[in-house]
Protein backbone atom coordinates (compact mmCIF):
# COMPACT_ATOMS: atom_id res chain seq x y z
CA UNK A 1 0.00 0.00 0.00
CA UNK A 2 1.30 3.47 -0.90
CA UNK A 3 0.53 6.67 1.13
CA UNK A 4 0.34 9.98 -0.75
CA UNK A 5 2.48 12.99 0.20
CA UNK A 6 -0.24 15.07 1.99
CA UNK A 7 -0.95 12.17 4.29
CA UNK A 8 2.78 11.75 5.06
CA UNK A 9 2.99 15.39 6.08
CA UNK A 10 0.03 15.00 8.36
CA UNK A 11 1.54 11.90 9.94
CA UNK A 12 4.16 14.11 11.51
CA UNK A 13 1.37 15.55 13.78
CA UNK A 14 -0.19 12.53 15.50
CA UNK A 15 -2.60 14.35 17.93
CA UNK A 16 -6.39 14.50 18.59
CA UNK A 17 -6.92 17.65 16.50
CA UNK A 18 -5.28 15.84 13.67
CA UNK A 19 -7.66 12.88 14.01
CA UNK A 20 -10.73 15.09 14.20
CA UNK A 21 -9.53 16.98 11.18
CA UNK A 22 -9.02 13.75 9.33
CA UNK A 23 -12.56 12.52 10.16
CA UNK A 24 -14.12 15.74 8.85
CA UNK A 25 -11.85 16.07 5.86
CA UNK A 26 -11.59 12.50 4.51
CA UNK A 27 -15.16 11.24 5.06
CA UNK A 28 -15.29 10.07 1.50
CA UNK A 29 -11.71 8.77 1.52
CA UNK A 30 -10.95 5.08 0.84
CA UNK A 31 -9.00 4.98 4.13
CA UNK A 32 -10.74 4.51 7.46
CA UNK A 33 -9.69 5.93 10.82
CA UNK A 34 -8.72 2.49 12.09
CA UNK A 35 -6.47 1.94 9.14
CA UNK A 36 -4.78 5.30 9.67
CA UNK A 37 -4.15 4.40 13.31
CA UNK A 38 -2.47 1.24 12.19
CA UNK A 39 -0.33 3.33 9.82
CA UNK A 40 0.62 5.64 12.70
CA UNK A 41 1.61 2.68 14.84
CA UNK A 42 3.60 1.29 11.97
CA UNK A 43 5.42 4.60 11.61
CA UNK A 44 6.26 4.57 15.33
CA UNK A 45 7.67 1.06 15.08
CA UNK A 46 9.76 2.09 12.12
CA UNK A 47 11.07 5.16 13.94
CA UNK A 48 12.00 3.11 17.00
CA UNK A 49 13.72 0.60 14.78
CA UNK A 50 15.89 3.28 13.19
CA UNK A 51 16.82 4.59 16.62
CA UNK A 52 17.90 1.17 17.78
CA UNK A 53 19.98 0.68 14.65
CA UNK A 54 21.63 4.07 15.15
CA UNK A 55 22.52 3.23 18.71
CA UNK A 56 25.95 1.66 19.02
CA UNK A 57 25.82 -1.27 21.33
CA UNK A 58 28.89 -2.37 23.12
CA UNK A 59 29.86 -6.00 22.65
CA UNK A 60 30.56 -7.97 25.76
CA UNK A 61 34.23 -8.44 26.45
CA UNK A 62 35.57 -11.93 25.79
CA UNK A 63 37.77 -13.62 28.27
CA UNK A 64 41.39 -13.60 27.15
CA UNK A 65 42.85 -17.06 26.74
CA UNK A 66 46.45 -17.95 25.92
CA UNK A 67 46.83 -19.25 22.31
CA UNK A 68 47.89 -22.85 21.93
CA UNK A 69 51.47 -23.22 20.61
CA UNK A 70 51.59 -24.20 16.91
CA UNK A 71 54.30 -26.24 15.08
CA UNK A 72 57.10 -24.19 13.50
CA UNK A 73 56.00 -24.28 9.86
CA UNK A 74 59.30 -22.73 8.76
CA UNK A 75 60.92 -26.11 9.37
CA UNK A 76 58.70 -27.65 6.69
CA UNK A 77 59.71 -25.17 3.97
CA UNK A 78 62.15 -26.54 1.35
CA UNK A 79 65.05 -24.09 1.50
CA UNK A 80 67.28 -25.93 -0.99
CA UNK A 81 68.76 -23.45 -3.52
CA UNK A 82 67.27 -23.71 -7.00
CA UNK A 83 70.65 -24.44 -8.57
CA UNK A 84 71.24 -27.36 -6.20
CA UNK A 85 67.78 -28.94 -6.25
CA UNK A 86 67.04 -31.82 -8.62
CA UNK A 87 64.02 -33.23 -10.40
CA UNK A 88 62.74 -36.74 -10.96
CA UNK A 89 64.32 -36.64 -14.43
CA UNK A 90 67.70 -35.95 -12.86
CA UNK A 91 67.18 -38.86 -10.48
CA UNK A 92 66.52 -41.32 -13.32
CA UNK A 93 69.50 -39.89 -15.22
CA UNK A 94 71.83 -40.41 -12.25
CA UNK A 95 70.32 -43.85 -11.62
CA UNK A 96 71.12 -44.97 -15.18
CA UNK A 97 74.64 -43.59 -15.08
CA UNK A 98 75.23 -45.13 -11.65
CA UNK A 99 74.29 -48.59 -12.88
CA UNK A 100 76.47 -48.15 -15.97
CA UNK A 101 79.44 -47.02 -13.89
CA UNK A 102 79.00 -49.90 -11.45
CA UNK A 103 78.81 -52.39 -14.32
CA UNK A 104 81.95 -51.02 -15.97
CA UNK A 105 83.75 -50.48 -12.68
CA UNK A 106 83.85 -54.18 -11.88
CA UNK A 107 84.50 -55.43 -15.42
CA UNK A 108 87.79 -57.29 -15.92
CA UNK A 109 90.45 -55.25 -17.69
CA UNK A 110 91.44 -56.40 -21.16
CA UNK A 111 94.85 -58.01 -21.54
CA UNK A 112 96.20 -55.99 -24.47
CA UNK A 113 96.91 -52.27 -25.11
CA UNK A 114 96.53 -50.93 -21.57
CA UNK A 115 99.58 -52.73 -20.19
CA UNK A 116 101.82 -51.65 -23.03
CA UNK A 117 100.91 -48.00 -22.46
CA UNK A 118 101.55 -48.40 -18.73
CA UNK A 119 104.95 -49.85 -19.59
CA UNK A 120 105.83 -46.76 -21.65
CA UNK A 121 104.54 -44.56 -18.82
CA UNK A 122 106.79 -46.39 -16.38
CA UNK A 123 109.76 -45.87 -18.69
CA UNK A 124 109.06 -42.12 -19.04
CA UNK A 125 108.66 -41.63 -15.27
CA UNK A 126 111.73 -43.68 -14.36
CA UNK A 127 113.97 -42.11 -17.01
CA UNK A 128 112.58 -38.59 -16.91
CA UNK A 129 112.15 -38.15 -20.67
CA UNK A 130 110.11 -39.32 -23.64
CA UNK A 131 112.10 -41.81 -25.76
CA UNK A 132 112.95 -40.85 -29.33
CA UNK A 133 113.14 -44.47 -30.48
CA UNK A 134 111.35 -47.63 -29.39
CA UNK A 135 112.87 -48.44 -25.96
CA UNK A 136 111.31 -51.77 -24.93
CA UNK A 137 111.57 -54.18 -27.89
CA UNK A 138 115.03 -55.29 -29.03
CA UNK A 139 113.92 -56.09 -32.59
CA UNK A 140 112.47 -52.56 -32.92
CA UNK A 141 115.58 -50.83 -31.65
CA UNK A 142 116.21 -47.61 -33.57
CA UNK A 143 112.65 -47.31 -34.88
CA UNK A 144 111.49 -43.65 -34.57
CA UNK A 145 108.94 -43.32 -31.79
CA UNK A 146 106.47 -40.41 -31.76
CA UNK A 147 104.56 -41.06 -28.57
CA UNK A 148 101.26 -39.22 -29.12
CA UNK A 149 99.80 -40.72 -25.92
CA UNK A 150 102.67 -39.90 -23.56
CA UNK A 151 100.51 -37.86 -21.15
CA UNK A 152 97.90 -40.63 -20.86
CA UNK A 153 100.69 -43.12 -20.20
CA UNK A 154 102.31 -41.04 -17.47
CA UNK A 155 99.00 -40.24 -15.74
CA UNK A 156 97.93 -43.88 -15.98
CA UNK A 157 101.18 -45.15 -14.52
CA UNK A 158 101.14 -42.67 -11.62
CA UNK A 159 97.54 -43.62 -10.78
CA UNK A 160 98.32 -47.35 -11.02
CA UNK A 161 101.37 -46.88 -8.81
CA UNK A 162 99.15 -45.50 -6.05
CA UNK A 163 95.95 -47.54 -6.32
CA UNK A 164 96.76 -50.58 -8.48
CA UNK A 165 94.20 -52.35 -10.73
CA UNK A 166 91.03 -50.76 -9.20
CA UNK A 167 92.34 -47.34 -10.24
CA UNK A 168 92.45 -48.43 -13.88
CA UNK A 169 88.94 -49.83 -13.61
CA UNK A 170 87.79 -46.56 -12.05
CA UNK A 171 89.30 -44.34 -14.77
CA UNK A 172 87.98 -46.61 -17.51
CA UNK A 173 84.44 -46.76 -16.08
CA UNK A 174 84.33 -43.04 -15.29
CA UNK A 175 85.48 -42.04 -18.79
CA UNK A 176 82.87 -44.09 -20.64
CA UNK A 177 80.13 -43.10 -18.19
CA UNK A 178 81.06 -39.45 -18.71
CA UNK A 179 80.86 -39.79 -22.50
CA UNK A 180 77.43 -41.41 -22.49
CA UNK A 181 76.16 -39.06 -19.79
CA UNK A 182 77.30 -35.99 -21.72
CA UNK A 183 75.53 -37.12 -24.90
CA UNK A 184 72.38 -37.78 -22.85
CA UNK A 185 72.56 -34.41 -21.10
CA UNK A 186 73.12 -32.44 -24.31
CA UNK A 187 70.26 -34.21 -26.08
CA UNK A 188 67.99 -33.77 -23.03
CA UNK A 189 68.52 -30.00 -23.11
CA UNK A 190 67.08 -30.08 -26.63
CA UNK A 191 64.27 -32.61 -26.15
CA UNK A 192 63.27 -32.74 -22.45
CA UNK A 193 62.38 -36.41 -22.92
CA UNK A 194 64.13 -38.89 -20.65
CA UNK A 195 62.91 -41.97 -22.52
CA UNK A 196 64.17 -40.96 -25.97
CA UNK A 197 67.47 -39.74 -24.51
CA UNK A 198 67.82 -42.98 -22.57
CA UNK A 199 67.17 -45.04 -25.69
CA UNK A 200 69.78 -42.99 -27.57
CA UNK A 201 72.32 -43.60 -24.81
CA UNK A 202 71.70 -47.34 -25.02
CA UNK A 203 72.15 -47.08 -28.78
CA UNK A 204 75.53 -45.41 -28.25
CA UNK A 205 76.63 -48.07 -25.76
CA UNK A 206 75.57 -50.89 -28.10
CA UNK A 207 77.12 -49.42 -31.24
CA UNK A 208 80.53 -48.77 -29.65
CA UNK A 209 80.61 -51.72 -27.27
CA UNK A 210 83.35 -53.57 -29.18
CA UNK A 211 85.51 -50.46 -28.96
CA UNK A 212 84.69 -49.97 -25.28
CA UNK A 213 85.96 -53.43 -24.37
CA UNK A 214 89.59 -52.27 -24.33
CA UNK A 215 90.83 -49.72 -21.81
CA UNK A 216 93.44 -47.57 -23.58
CA UNK A 217 94.31 -43.91 -24.29
CA UNK A 218 91.78 -43.95 -27.12
CA UNK A 219 89.12 -43.56 -24.42
CA UNK A 220 90.72 -40.24 -23.45
CA UNK A 221 90.46 -39.18 -27.08
CA UNK A 222 86.76 -40.12 -27.04
CA UNK A 223 86.22 -37.94 -23.95
CA UNK A 224 87.77 -34.98 -25.79
CA UNK A 225 85.76 -35.65 -28.95
CA UNK A 226 82.38 -35.90 -27.21
CA UNK A 227 83.14 -32.83 -25.08
CA UNK A 228 83.89 -30.83 -28.23
CA UNK A 229 80.83 -32.11 -30.09
CA UNK A 230 78.48 -31.44 -27.17
CA UNK A 231 79.82 -27.93 -26.62
CA UNK A 232 79.17 -27.07 -30.25
CA UNK A 233 75.75 -28.76 -30.23
CA UNK A 234 74.43 -27.43 -26.92
CA UNK A 235 75.27 -23.78 -27.38
CA UNK A 236 75.24 -21.16 -30.04
CA UNK A 237 78.44 -19.19 -30.32
CA UNK A 238 79.98 -18.26 -26.97
CA UNK A 239 83.01 -16.01 -26.53
CA UNK A 240 84.65 -18.53 -24.21
CA UNK A 241 84.87 -20.90 -27.18
CA UNK A 242 88.03 -18.97 -28.12
CA UNK A 243 89.79 -20.33 -25.01
CA UNK A 244 88.08 -23.59 -24.08
CA UNK A 245 88.08 -25.34 -27.45
CA UNK A 246 91.75 -24.69 -28.34
CA UNK A 247 92.55 -25.81 -24.78
CA UNK A 248 90.77 -29.10 -25.46
CA UNK A 249 92.92 -29.62 -28.55
CA UNK A 250 96.15 -28.80 -26.72
CA UNK A 251 95.27 -31.46 -24.14
CA UNK A 252 93.98 -33.91 -26.76
CA UNK A 253 97.22 -33.83 -28.78
CA UNK A 254 99.12 -35.09 -25.72
CA UNK A 255 96.57 -37.68 -24.59
CA UNK A 256 95.98 -39.54 -27.86
CA UNK A 257 96.68 -39.21 -31.56
CA UNK A 258 93.00 -39.00 -32.53
CA UNK A 259 92.90 -35.18 -32.42
CA UNK A 260 92.38 -34.96 -36.24
CA UNK A 261 88.85 -36.21 -35.53
CA UNK A 262 88.20 -32.99 -33.63
CA UNK A 263 89.57 -30.88 -36.49
CA UNK A 264 87.21 -32.71 -38.84
CA UNK A 265 84.28 -31.86 -36.56
CA UNK A 266 85.19 -28.17 -36.57
CA UNK A 267 85.65 -28.25 -40.34
CA UNK A 268 82.21 -29.86 -40.75
CA UNK A 269 80.72 -27.18 -38.50
CA UNK A 270 82.29 -24.40 -40.53
CA UNK A 271 81.38 -25.84 -43.93
CA UNK A 272 77.92 -26.76 -42.70
CA UNK A 273 77.20 -23.19 -41.64
CA UNK A 274 78.45 -21.95 -44.99
CA UNK A 275 76.18 -24.32 -46.92
CA UNK A 276 73.15 -23.44 -44.79
CA UNK A 277 73.74 -19.72 -45.24
CA UNK A 278 74.10 -20.10 -49.00
CA UNK A 279 70.93 -22.22 -49.19
CA UNK A 280 69.07 -19.45 -47.39
CA UNK A 281 70.48 -16.40 -49.20
CA UNK A 282 71.62 -17.80 -52.57
CA UNK A 283 74.38 -15.21 -52.41
CA UNK A 284 78.10 -16.02 -52.34
CA UNK A 285 78.94 -12.70 -50.71
CA UNK A 286 76.88 -13.63 -47.67
CA UNK A 287 79.39 -16.38 -46.87
CA UNK A 288 82.09 -13.77 -46.24
CA UNK A 289 79.74 -11.45 -44.39
CA UNK A 290 78.35 -14.06 -41.99
CA UNK A 291 79.92 -13.62 -38.57
CA UNK A 292 79.46 -17.23 -37.40
CA UNK A 293 81.21 -18.65 -40.45
CA UNK A 294 84.21 -16.39 -39.83
CA UNK A 295 84.23 -17.33 -36.15
CA UNK A 296 84.21 -21.08 -36.70
CA UNK A 297 86.82 -20.80 -39.43
CA UNK A 298 89.18 -18.88 -37.13
CA UNK A 299 88.41 -21.29 -34.29
CA UNK A 300 89.44 -24.20 -36.52
CA UNK A 301 92.73 -22.48 -37.28
CA UNK A 302 93.37 -21.73 -33.61
CA UNK A 303 92.65 -25.36 -32.69
CA UNK A 304 95.04 -26.60 -35.37
CA UNK A 305 97.71 -24.33 -33.89
CA UNK A 306 96.90 -25.47 -30.33
CA UNK A 307 97.74 -29.02 -31.38
CA UNK A 308 101.35 -27.88 -31.81
CA UNK A 309 101.66 -27.57 -28.02
CA UNK A 310 103.26 -31.01 -27.70
CA UNK A 311 106.79 -32.42 -27.45
CA UNK A 312 107.03 -32.99 -31.22
CA UNK A 313 105.57 -29.78 -32.63
CA UNK A 314 104.30 -29.94 -36.19
CA UNK A 315 105.83 -33.40 -36.64
CA UNK A 316 102.84 -34.86 -34.81
CA UNK A 317 100.65 -34.40 -37.88
CA UNK A 318 102.87 -36.50 -40.13
CA UNK A 319 103.33 -39.08 -37.37
CA UNK A 320 99.57 -39.65 -37.04
CA UNK A 321 99.20 -39.98 -40.82
CA UNK A 322 102.10 -42.44 -41.04
CA UNK A 323 100.53 -44.70 -38.38
CA UNK A 324 97.31 -45.00 -40.37
CA UNK A 325 99.31 -45.86 -43.50
CA UNK A 326 101.62 -48.40 -41.84
CA UNK A 327 101.71 -51.71 -43.73
CA UNK A 328 101.64 -53.82 -40.57
CA UNK A 329 98.20 -52.73 -39.37
CA UNK A 330 96.44 -54.27 -42.39
CA UNK A 331 96.72 -57.63 -40.60
CA UNK A 332 94.92 -56.36 -37.49
CA UNK A 333 91.19 -56.98 -37.19
CA UNK A 334 90.36 -53.54 -35.77
CA UNK A 335 91.91 -51.86 -38.80
CA UNK A 336 90.00 -53.94 -41.32
CA UNK A 337 87.05 -52.47 -43.28
CA UNK A 338 83.71 -52.64 -41.49
CA UNK A 339 81.60 -55.61 -42.61
CA UNK A 340 78.36 -57.28 -41.55
CA UNK A 341 80.35 -60.26 -40.27
CA UNK A 342 81.52 -58.08 -37.38
CA UNK A 343 79.27 -57.45 -34.39
CA UNK A 344 79.98 -53.74 -34.60
CA UNK A 345 79.19 -53.88 -38.33
CA UNK A 346 75.77 -55.36 -37.53
CA UNK A 347 75.18 -52.66 -34.93
CA UNK A 348 76.19 -49.95 -37.41
CA UNK A 349 73.81 -51.35 -40.04
CA UNK A 350 70.92 -51.28 -37.54
CA UNK A 351 71.72 -47.67 -36.61
CA UNK A 352 71.86 -46.66 -40.28
CA UNK A 353 68.45 -48.26 -40.88
CA UNK A 354 67.04 -46.42 -37.87
CA UNK A 355 68.44 -43.11 -39.11
CA UNK A 356 66.88 -43.63 -42.55
CA UNK A 357 63.45 -44.13 -40.96
CA UNK A 358 63.85 -41.15 -38.65
CA UNK A 359 65.02 -38.80 -41.39
CA UNK A 360 62.16 -39.96 -43.61
CA UNK A 361 59.46 -38.93 -41.12
CA UNK A 362 61.14 -36.17 -39.14
CA UNK A 363 59.68 -32.67 -39.66
CA UNK A 364 62.97 -31.14 -38.48
CA UNK A 365 65.16 -29.55 -41.12
CA UNK A 366 68.39 -31.45 -41.82
CA UNK A 367 71.42 -29.20 -41.43
CA UNK A 368 74.47 -29.48 -43.63
CA UNK A 369 76.81 -30.02 -40.69
CA UNK A 370 75.00 -33.16 -39.54
CA UNK A 371 75.12 -34.52 -43.08
CA UNK A 372 78.87 -33.87 -43.28
CA UNK A 373 79.48 -35.50 -39.90
CA UNK A 374 77.34 -38.59 -40.48
CA UNK A 375 78.52 -39.13 -44.03
CA UNK A 376 82.20 -38.33 -43.37
CA UNK A 377 82.62 -40.53 -40.29
CA UNK A 378 80.40 -43.22 -41.84
CA UNK A 379 82.60 -43.53 -44.93
CA UNK A 380 85.76 -43.59 -42.80
CA UNK A 381 84.24 -46.41 -40.69
CA UNK A 382 83.67 -48.42 -43.86
CA UNK A 383 87.33 -47.91 -44.71
CA UNK A 384 88.54 -49.01 -41.27
CA UNK A 385 86.27 -50.39 -38.57
CA UNK A 386 88.12 -48.55 -35.81
CA UNK A 387 86.56 -45.27 -37.01
CA UNK A 388 83.12 -46.45 -35.91
CA UNK A 389 84.08 -45.20 -32.44
CA UNK A 390 83.66 -41.60 -33.65
CA UNK A 391 80.60 -42.15 -35.86
CA UNK A 392 78.27 -43.79 -33.33
CA UNK A 393 78.09 -40.85 -30.84
CA UNK A 394 77.16 -38.45 -33.65
CA UNK A 395 74.58 -40.88 -35.06
CA UNK A 396 73.05 -41.50 -31.63
CA UNK A 397 72.72 -37.79 -30.89
CA UNK A 398 70.95 -36.97 -34.16
CA UNK A 399 68.75 -40.05 -33.78
CA UNK A 400 67.51 -38.63 -30.45
CA UNK A 401 66.89 -35.18 -31.93
CA UNK A 402 64.87 -36.44 -34.90
CA UNK A 403 62.95 -39.03 -32.86
CA UNK A 404 61.77 -36.27 -30.56
CA UNK A 405 60.84 -34.09 -33.56
CA UNK A 406 58.58 -36.86 -34.84
CA UNK A 407 56.79 -37.20 -31.49
CA UNK A 408 56.09 -33.49 -31.06
CA UNK A 409 52.77 -32.84 -32.81
CA UNK A 410 52.70 -29.16 -31.82
CA UNK A 411 56.20 -27.74 -32.14
CA UNK A 412 55.05 -24.36 -30.79
CA UNK A 413 53.90 -25.93 -27.54
CA UNK A 414 56.41 -25.40 -24.74
CA UNK A 415 57.75 -28.50 -23.02
CA UNK A 416 57.02 -28.38 -19.25
CA UNK A 417 59.96 -28.65 -16.90
CA UNK A 418 59.71 -31.17 -14.05
CA UNK A 419 59.44 -29.76 -10.55
CA UNK A 420 62.65 -29.63 -8.54
CA UNK A 421 62.91 -30.73 -4.94
CA UNK A 422 65.54 -31.42 -2.29
CA UNK A 423 64.43 -35.04 -1.93
CA UNK A 424 65.64 -35.81 -5.45
CA UNK A 425 69.10 -34.35 -4.88
CA UNK A 426 69.41 -36.39 -1.69
CA UNK A 427 68.44 -39.52 -3.63
CA UNK A 428 70.97 -38.66 -6.37
CA UNK A 429 73.79 -38.21 -3.87
CA UNK A 430 72.89 -41.54 -2.29
CA UNK A 431 72.95 -43.30 -5.67
CA UNK A 432 76.35 -41.83 -6.52
CA UNK A 433 77.75 -43.02 -3.21
CA UNK A 434 76.30 -46.52 -3.56
CA UNK A 435 77.61 -46.87 -7.12
CA UNK A 436 81.10 -45.85 -6.04
CA UNK A 437 81.09 -47.89 -2.83
CA UNK A 438 80.27 -51.15 -4.58
CA UNK A 439 82.77 -50.67 -7.43
CA UNK A 440 86.28 -52.11 -7.28
CA UNK A 441 87.69 -48.68 -6.51
CA UNK A 442 85.21 -48.13 -3.71
CA UNK A 443 86.00 -51.52 -2.20
CA UNK A 444 89.68 -50.61 -2.11
CA UNK A 445 89.35 -47.03 -0.86
CA UNK A 446 86.56 -47.57 1.68
CA UNK A 447 87.04 -51.16 2.77
CA UNK A 448 90.74 -51.66 1.92
CA UNK A 449 89.90 -54.74 -0.15
CA UNK A 450 92.57 -55.72 -2.67
CA UNK A 451 91.55 -56.70 -6.19
CA UNK A 452 91.83 -60.37 -7.14
CA UNK A 453 93.76 -60.57 -10.45
CA UNK A 454 91.79 -63.66 -11.42
CA UNK A 455 88.60 -61.56 -11.36
CA UNK A 456 89.95 -58.10 -12.18
CA UNK A 457 91.72 -59.21 -15.38
CA UNK A 458 90.20 -60.78 -18.48
CA UNK A 459 90.06 -64.56 -18.79
CA UNK A 460 92.55 -64.39 -21.67
CA UNK A 461 95.24 -62.82 -19.49
CA UNK A 462 98.14 -65.34 -19.27
CA UNK A 463 98.46 -65.27 -15.48
CA UNK A 464 99.74 -68.83 -15.25
CA UNK A 465 102.35 -68.24 -17.95
CA UNK A 466 103.46 -65.04 -16.19
CA UNK A 467 103.99 -66.87 -12.92
CA UNK A 468 106.05 -69.53 -14.67
CA UNK A 469 108.19 -66.95 -16.49
CA UNK A 470 108.85 -64.98 -13.30
CA UNK A 471 109.93 -68.18 -11.56
CA UNK A 472 111.99 -69.27 -14.55
CA UNK A 473 113.34 -66.13 -16.27
CA UNK A 474 114.01 -66.97 -19.92
CA UNK A 475 117.33 -66.43 -21.62
CA UNK A 476 117.55 -64.96 -25.08
CA UNK A 477 114.67 -63.79 -27.25
CA UNK A 478 111.13 -64.87 -26.42
CA UNK A 479 108.71 -65.44 -29.29
CA UNK A 480 105.34 -64.36 -27.96
CA UNK A 481 101.76 -63.97 -29.06
CA UNK A 482 101.15 -60.42 -30.33
CA UNK A 483 98.17 -59.94 -27.97
CA UNK A 484 100.28 -60.93 -24.95
CA UNK A 485 103.22 -58.65 -25.63
CA UNK A 486 101.90 -55.75 -23.56
CA UNK A 487 101.13 -57.82 -20.47
CA UNK A 488 104.47 -59.61 -20.69
CA UNK A 489 106.25 -56.24 -20.91
CA UNK A 490 104.41 -54.96 -17.87
CA UNK A 491 104.34 -57.96 -15.53
CA UNK A 492 106.99 -60.32 -16.92
CA UNK A 493 110.55 -60.78 -15.64
CA UNK A 494 112.72 -57.69 -15.71
CA UNK A 495 114.78 -57.30 -18.89
CA UNK A 496 112.90 -60.07 -20.68
CA UNK A 497 113.39 -59.69 -24.43
CA UNK A 498 110.14 -60.02 -26.36
CA UNK A 499 109.59 -60.49 -30.08
CA UNK A 500 106.91 -57.75 -30.33
CA UNK A 501 104.01 -56.02 -28.58
CA UNK A 502 100.76 -54.42 -29.65
CA UNK A 503 102.35 -51.30 -31.18
CA UNK A 504 102.52 -52.93 -34.58
CA UNK A 505 103.58 -49.71 -36.32
CA UNK A 506 106.82 -49.75 -34.30
CA UNK A 507 107.78 -53.21 -35.54
CA UNK A 508 109.95 -53.35 -38.69
CA UNK A 509 108.00 -54.72 -41.65
CA UNK A 510 110.27 -57.75 -42.18
CA UNK A 511 110.04 -58.67 -38.48
CA UNK A 512 106.24 -58.39 -38.70
CA UNK A 513 106.13 -60.64 -41.77
CA UNK A 514 108.30 -63.21 -40.03
CA UNK A 515 106.06 -63.08 -36.96
CA UNK A 516 103.01 -63.83 -39.11
CA UNK A 517 104.81 -66.77 -40.78
CA UNK A 518 105.92 -68.30 -37.48
CA UNK A 519 102.62 -67.85 -35.62
CA UNK A 520 100.67 -69.39 -38.52
CA UNK A 521 103.20 -72.21 -38.94
CA UNK A 522 103.99 -70.95 -42.42
CA UNK A 523 106.93 -71.85 -44.68
CA UNK A 524 110.34 -71.95 -42.95
CA UNK A 525 108.89 -71.21 -39.53
CA UNK A 526 111.54 -73.32 -37.76
CA UNK A 527 114.40 -71.70 -39.68
CA UNK A 528 113.07 -68.28 -38.71
CA UNK A 529 113.08 -69.28 -35.03
CA UNK A 530 116.70 -70.32 -35.42
CA UNK A 531 117.51 -67.06 -37.25
CA UNK A 532 116.26 -64.96 -34.34
CA UNK A 533 117.83 -67.28 -31.75
CA UNK A 534 114.51 -67.87 -30.04
CA UNK A 535 114.89 -70.13 -26.98
CA UNK A 536 111.43 -69.65 -25.45
CA UNK A 537 108.00 -69.56 -27.04
CA UNK A 538 105.01 -68.18 -25.11
CA UNK A 539 101.80 -68.45 -27.13
CA UNK A 540 98.06 -68.88 -26.62
CA UNK A 541 96.55 -72.30 -27.28
CA UNK A 542 93.18 -71.37 -28.84
CA UNK A 543 94.72 -69.50 -31.82
CA UNK A 544 98.13 -71.13 -32.19
CA UNK A 545 97.22 -74.76 -31.62
CA UNK A 546 98.71 -75.82 -34.95
CA UNK A 547 102.12 -74.37 -34.07
CA UNK A 548 101.98 -75.94 -30.60
CA UNK A 549 101.31 -79.41 -32.07
CA UNK A 550 104.23 -79.04 -34.48
CA UNK A 551 106.54 -77.99 -31.66
CA UNK A 552 105.43 -80.97 -29.55
CA UNK A 553 106.55 -83.31 -32.31
CA UNK A 554 109.79 -81.44 -32.93
CA UNK A 555 112.83 -82.99 -31.33
CA UNK A 556 114.39 -79.59 -30.59
CA UNK A 557 111.57 -78.37 -28.38
CA UNK A 558 109.85 -79.39 -25.15
CA UNK A 559 106.85 -78.18 -23.18
CA UNK A 560 107.87 -76.16 -20.11
CA UNK A 561 104.40 -75.02 -19.04
CA UNK A 562 100.87 -75.61 -20.21
CA UNK A 563 97.35 -74.83 -19.07
CA UNK A 564 94.00 -74.11 -20.70
CA UNK A 565 94.93 -70.80 -22.32
CA UNK A 566 98.71 -70.87 -22.64
CA UNK A 567 101.69 -73.00 -23.57
CA UNK A 568 105.37 -72.23 -23.00
CA UNK A 569 107.85 -74.26 -25.01
CA UNK A 570 111.60 -74.35 -24.42
CA UNK A 571 114.46 -75.16 -26.74
CA UNK A 572 116.22 -78.23 -25.47
CA UNK A 573 119.61 -76.85 -26.47
CA UNK A 574 119.51 -73.06 -26.10
CA UNK A 575 121.24 -71.06 -28.82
Amino acid sequence: MQINKPVLRLLKRPDVVFLQHLESTFNNSFLTIEKLKRDIKLQEYITQGYQKMATVTEEPELEETEPKPLADQALLIDRTPEWFAASSHTFFFVCGLGMLYLFLGVRPLWHTDLWGHLSYGRYIVNNGHIPETEPLLPLSEGMPFVDTAWLSQVIGYKIFEKLDIPAMQFVYALSITFCIGLIYFTAYKKTRNIWICGAGSVLLLWGDWQQFLIARPQVAGLVCMITLFCLLSAYKWRNWFWFVIPGIFALWANLHGSFPVGLLILSAWTCGHAVDVFRKTRNWKSLFQNRNIRRYFLLTELSALAVLINPYGIEIYSAVISISQNANIKDLVEWEPLTLRMKQGQAAAAIVLLLIILYRYSPRRVTAKEFFLLFGFGVSALWTSRMILWWVPVASYYAIIHARAILIFKPSQSIPRPEKSSKWIVACIGLVWISFAYSSMGMKVIHGKQADPEKALSSQTPLGALRYLRQNPPKGLVFNTYEWGDMLLWAGPKDMKLFLASHAHLVPEDVWEHYMLISNAGPHWEALLDRYSVNTIAIDKPRRNMLINLLRKNENWKVGFENVEAAILLRKKPL
